[in-house]
């Protein structure tokens, strides 16, 4: 009589185990979400502006035409630099509106 309980229940145990490889596998999937990340446009590696040497107030203290001009001249190139800078900046950051 033991032995019969013992058969029957490995019976059940058998087919309970024997279904569940009946079942269909969940279908696994890897999806690949690309999502844009905000960067600043400015780089980190731009300094800040320089101090330009034809303010106002150093044109005005300068003594003659000819050191006013020299100063104008210093302005102008450090001027050109920037903008450069500037430029080169820019040109890596994105349309706005294409």
């Amino acid at each position: 009589m033991r032995f019969l309980a013992i058969m029957f229940g490995l019976m059940f145990v058998t087919s309970i185990l024997s279904g569940c490889g009946d079942r269909p596998r969940p279908e696994i999937r890897y999806v690949t979400v690309n999502v844009p990340v905000p960067q600043p446009c400015v780089p980190a590696t731009l300094g800040e502006a320089p101090d330009y040497p034809d303010t106002d107030a150093k044109l005005l203290a300068a003594v003659d035409a000819a050191e006013r001009y020299l100063l104008i001249a210093a302005g102008r190139a450090l001027r050109i630099a920037r903008n450069n800078e500037l430029e080169t900046a820019v040109a890596g950051c994105p349309k706005v509106g294409q």
